[in-house]
Formats: C-alpha cells, sequence, structure tokens
C-alpha cells in the first residue's frame, strides 16, 4: 500500500501550493454595478488587514462583464504588469485574467448566475498552520471492483453546493461494488478525464467531514469495470477553508455504512453546514 502514502504526499503538496485549497483567502459575490475593494471596512469587498490599502479600487459588474478601476497611488499587477483599468470577465473568455497585490492573487468566478472575486492569499493563516490530514489506517478491504452501469439513455443529476445552488450534472451511469457481502451503488460523475464520486457515509460529523468526502478512479476499460479505492477518499475543500462552493452528495449516494477509510476531518478551519 505504498501508493496510497506517495498518494497522500501529493496530496497534502497540492493543498499547500500556490493555487492550493490551503491558500483561499476570500469569496466575494459581486453585486450589479461599483463594488469598492480594499483593506478597509467601509469596502464591499474587505480584503485582509496590513495586505493591501484601504480604498484600492473598483470592482465594477454589469450584466455578464466585470472590469475592475485601480486607485491612484495604489499599485495593482496584471500579467506582471500594473494595471489601472481592466476588463476581467465577460462571457466566453478563453481564460480569466489574475490581479495581484503583495501576497494577494484574486480573479474572477462564475457560479449559477452569481459573479463573485475568489482571492488567495500566499501567507493565509490555513496554510501557515496547515498541521497534516490524519487518516483511517490503510486497509485492503476497503479496495474494491466496481461495475459502471451506464445509463440507458443520458442523465443529469442535481447537485447542490455548500452556498445552496442546485445544478443538473451529467452522469456516466452507476458504480456497482460489494463490501463485506453486501451490494451497494454509487452515482458518478466525470471530472478531468476521471470518475468522480461525491459520497456520504455514517463516519460524517464523527470521525470524517460533515458534508461527506470524494473520490476519484479511473473511467471504466472494455470489461466496465473500475476500482474504488476508499482510502484515498479525500475531504472536500470547504473542510480546510471557508472560501469554497463544494458540491455536496446527492441523497442516492448515502452509504449506510461507516466507511472506515480515507481522510480525517481536519476541522480546524471546516464550514460544516
Amino acid at each position: 500500500m505504498a501508493s496510497i502514502g506517495e498518494w497522500h504526499q501529493e496530496r497534502e503538496a497540492k493543498l499547500k501550493g500556490p493555487d492550493g485549497w490551503l491558500t483561499l483567502a476570500g469569496l466575494f459575490w459581486l453585486q450589479e454595478g461599483d463594488n469598492s475593494f480594499g483593506s478597509g471596512p467601509d469596502n464591499s469587498l474587505t480584503f485582509p488587514k496590513g495586505k493591501i490599502p484601504g480604498r484600492a479600487g473598483v470592482i465594477k459588474l454589469t450584466g455578464d462583464t466585470v472590469t475592475i478601476s485601480i486607485n491612484p497611488g495604489v499599485e495593482v499587477l496584471l500579467k506582471g504588469k500594473p494595471v489601472r483599468e481592466a476588463l476581467v470577465y465577460t462571457s466566453g473568455m478563453d481564460s480569466v485574467p489574475e490581479l495581484s497585490h503583495g501576497t494577494l492573487t484574486w480573479f474572477v468566478i462564475k457560479r449559477g448566475n452569481r459573479y463573485g472575486i475568489r482571492l488567495r492569499d500566499l501567507q493565509n493563516d490555513a496554510l501557515v498552520h496547515f498541521k497534516g490530514i490524519k487518516r483511517f489506517p490503510v486497509r485492503a478491504e476497503w479496495r474494491v471492483t466496481a461495475s459502471l452501469i451506464a445509463h440507458p439513455t443520458p442523465k443529469q443529476i442535481a447537485i447542490t453546493n455548500i452556498v445552496g445552488q442546485t445544478s443538473m450534472k451529467d452522469s456516466p451511469g452507476t458504480l456497482i461494488f460489494n463490501l463485506n457481502g453486501q451490494q451497494y451503488q454509487l452515482d458518478a460523475l466525470v471530472e478531468a478525464g476521471e470518475l468522480f464520486i461525491i459520497f456520504a457515509d455514517k463516519t460524517n460529523g464523527i470521525e470524517t467531514y460533515g458534508a461527506g468526502r470524494y473520490l476519484y478512479a479511473a473511467i471504466p476499460g472494455p470489461d466496465g469495470t473500475t476500482v474504488l479505492d476508499f482510502n484515498k477518499a479525500s475531504n472536500p475543500p470547504c473542510d480546510f477553508v471557508s472560501y469554497a462552493t463544494c458540491p455536496l452528495p446527492p441523497r442516492q449516494n448515502f452509504l449506510p455504512i461507516m466507511v472506515e477509510a480515507g481522510e480525517k476531518s481536519y476541522g480546524e478551519y471546516s464550514a460544516i453546514p
């Protein structure tokens, strides 16, 4: 089971990386029109104190377009160069630009019909004080073969995220597998070329994160099977920081057993609903 140890090391390294979840320092939903930002408490978007001037500028939402204006005397970089005004989001953009000031970077995200600013800090408390993720002992019996039963017609399943938004996601099928002589099933999604399973079990809120965990598996081969290794069950980003928009398990993915495998709840920075 050495591969589990390597996977865990890579998992923690990714969390701690510049684009890792531990750098998330803020999530601000934009209102139509002008949204002032800076470290002052009277801003529409209040960035961390001491990391940026009190009044840094204005982020403007107009329909599906977001622009930014920077106040005189404040240096904000876009692609490494100082900027005064810029278009930072519009529908159809190939990539969303990142802006930066000191240790802070921020960019626009869209969730449903809402637009927000996701803020990262390379000296974020969650990163600086990260203490590693506790896990259950690795056990071979939690590594099982599953058959993916494809839906007879294209199917979408409702997925609700931690901020209460529900969207329909394509599902390639249902995974059928056995544990301790009992058969179970989980609806799968596809993410980044892998099966993505959002599941809950009876350890949630006791030893594991209260809102469920995530599991990835390879796309099945010609025989229609894949391996579900619950030793790699991982916590959603929301267990580490309060600024992620984590998808939650659909009702049909609640397992009526205790899955004592994979990551235990981190807890210190969690936002359990």
